[in-house]
């Protein structure tokens, strides 16, 4: 497997914020957004085996983990049998995706957020994928400007997600605009800000 790092955090996003969480990132993406904020894992990485990452995982024997990146699911073969191990043995599961690639082989295993790519970004998700979140998935939409809030509108409208909604403010962007287009038209959404960033944590 391609790993960028492993590191224990805060969860800052999604149902779990605010819990302590190993974060598992693995290298190589598929999407250049203009604002990622983890350019640093769009290439490169360290190769590691699957055993070696779960010696290190188990070493902190954490309750939760998440596997972000990059895209996670570029590498679904071996995360799919390191999810499972890990789900073996207890351990809650996130698996954050760009919503490019078939998730579902991980959903026995994981939750899934699937972060739906706005206009802002410069880039695309596979928007059919939406129907096959469950109750205990989420989708989040990362929004900057009015087009990006309306698309996220129109998303949420035309596909009955069955999943937890988050709208969540590009970082630095100014939150009030949203948070009047969230009340002017009643969404059923959670407005959530970086918890991460907002702490100066990783």
């Amino acid at each position: 497997m391609k790993i960028a790092e492993i590191f224990q955090s805060l969860q800052g996003e999604g149902k779990n914020q605010g819990k302590t969480c190993l974060f598992i990132r693995l290298a190589g993406c598929n999407l250049h957004c203009r604002w990622c904020d983890t350019a640093y894992a769009q290439t490169g990485g360290t190769e590691m085996s699957i055993d070696t990452v779960l010696e290190r995982v188990l070493r902190l024997n954490p309750s939760y983990v998440c596997f972000t990146g990059g895209e996670p699911l570029l590498q679904a073969y071996e995360l799919e049998q390191l999810a499972a191990m890990l789900h073996q043995r207890g351990t809650a599961i996130d698996i954050e995706t760009n919503g490019t690639v078939n998730f579902t082989r991980l959903q026995p295993y994981a939750s899934i957020c699937m972060d739906v790519k706005c206009p802002s970004s410069g880039e695309h998700s596979d928007i059919k994928l939406l129907d096959a979140l469950r109750p205990q998935d989420t989708v989040k939409f990362v929004v900057q400007d009015e087009n990006d809030f309306r698309y996220a509108l129109d998303t949420i409208t035309r596909h009955q997600i069955q999943g937890e909604i988050f709208f969540s403010p590009v970082y630095g962007s100014d939150y009030g605009p949203l948070v009047r287009f969230i009340l002017d038209n009643n969404l059923p959404v959670r407005f959530q800000v970086q918890l991460h960033k907002l702490i100066g944590v990783k």
